[in-house]
């Protein structure tokens, strides 16, 4: 690079920037779905917490289940 004239390194330095620019968009992007599941997952597990305290949950151990054929 250094036999490169400056404004052709400086276009080549503008074009990997535009591409960076893209990339932390597209990050961006993901990591606001990523939070946006993990909050859905959060509350479920409350739900899922509160049934269990409720006592709507499965039975404590597989022996106090019946099985299907009775």
């Amino acid at each position: 690079m250094p036999d490169t004239p400056a404004p052709q390194r400086l276009m080549e330095v503008e074009i990997k920037l535009a591409f960076m620019e893209d990339m932390v968009e597209q990050l961006n992007e993901l990591v606001f779905r990523q939070q946006q599941q993990i909050d859905a997952l959060a509350r479920e597990l409350a739900r899922v917490r509160e049934q269990s305290a409720q006592g709507l949950a499965a039975p404590a151990s597989l022996r106090d289940e019946i099985p299907p054929h009775y």
